[in-house]
């Protein structure tokens, strides 16, 4: 429960960044908050932007609170990977979709959801290497000091 509390702020840091970035890179100078095709099915510029801060806030607070399944010690790696990505995606893919931050057609959400896959293997991977390492790390600290 606490991590989904922390996740919360997380997640619209995060969304904002974005929408900053990519403002940034096609926007010609000028600030774009939300998807225009947001703001029209909101009716308002000011509510798209609330509804997204929500929708980033719930996205944050579900990957905060399903970093939980990485400490069951009784599951398997593939297994914690599986249900982790299962979770993440129940949340990631309504959550764009009704963002706008996808189109909305069956080649839009199939492009999205191998982005969203190939963004989480690598995400994956890296975290998995930066583990493998510190643990490394520490086996080799409990080996030389046991020779000592």
């Amino acid at each position: 429960m606490y991590r989904g509390l922390l996740g919360f702020p997380l997640g619209v840091f995060i969304g904002y960044t974005i929408t900053i970035i990519i403002s940034l890179i096609s926007t010609q100078g000028y600030y774009l908050p939300v998807s225009p095709d947001l703001t029209s099915q909101c009716g308002s510029q000011i509510s798209a932007v609330v509804l997204q801060f929500l929708l980033s806030g719930v996205l944050g607070a579900v990957v905060g609170a399903s970093s939980f399944i990485w400490e069951n010690d009784n599951w398997s790696i593939i297994k914690q990977s599986i249900v982790h990505f299962i979770i993440i995606s129940f949340a990631m893919l309504p959550i764009a979709y009704f963002s706008h931050w996808m189109e909305h057609t069956f080649a839009g959400i199939v492009s999205y959801y191998g982005i969203f896959i190939a963004i989480y293997i690598i995400i994956w991977f890296i975290q998995y290497s930066m583990w493998k390492y510190r643990i490394r790390q520490i086996n080799n600290k409990i080996k030389n000091d046991r020779v000592k």
